[in-house]
């Protein structure tokens, strides 16, 4: 498995975590916390490995996607601050859902930004031997990822 295909394999997962939420009745407060618990830990693991690992060796060898990698470190930002109310809000307050919503519509942003115009070009860039042994980088960093998704590198920029 290479860099991108792992990263790709994140963003399936996540998105499979978003369209149980959406499946999830009004009143399904049990189930919406564990999913959203769970949406906390999965993005939090993956911002933590694009941002130490994949995003600084994308702008030292693809150069020309550095001002996408600025972007999605952004993106990053605005994400991990929702996870960090999410973390702690009630399902039942009126805000939840609303919050809910709209992280699922910036990952999915993210997402298809990332996927569709410059993964293509960074694996054009960095060839299958280096996104090989990315993959196995950011496979043993996700172990060691925060579980607060404050404690990410983009919430303090």
């Amino acid at each position: 498995m290479d860099a991108i295909v792992l990263l790709k394999e994140d963003h399936k997962t996540v998105e499979k975590l978003f369209k149980q939420f959406e499946k999830a009745g009004e009143d399904a407060y049990d189930e919406k916390r564990k999913l959203v618990d769970q949406m906390i830990e999965e993005l939090t693991a993956h911002t933590y490995i694009e941002e130490e690992i994949f995003y600084p060796a994308v702008r030292a060898e693809a150069p020309d996607v550095s001002e996408h990698v600025l972007e999605s470190v952004e993106e990053h930002h605005v994400v991990v601050w929702m996870l960090s109310e999410l973390k702690d809000l009630d399902p039942r307050d009126e805000r939840f859902d609303a919050k809910v919503t709209v992280l699922m519509e910036n990952v999915r942003h993210h997402v298809e930004e990332e996927e569709n115009e410059w993964f293509p070009e960074v694996r054009k860039a960095m060839g299958r031997n280096r996104l090989q042994e990315l993959s196995d980088q950011m496979a043993k960093a996700k172990g060691k990822a925060p579980d607060e998704p404050l404690a990410v590198p983009s919430a303090k920029q």
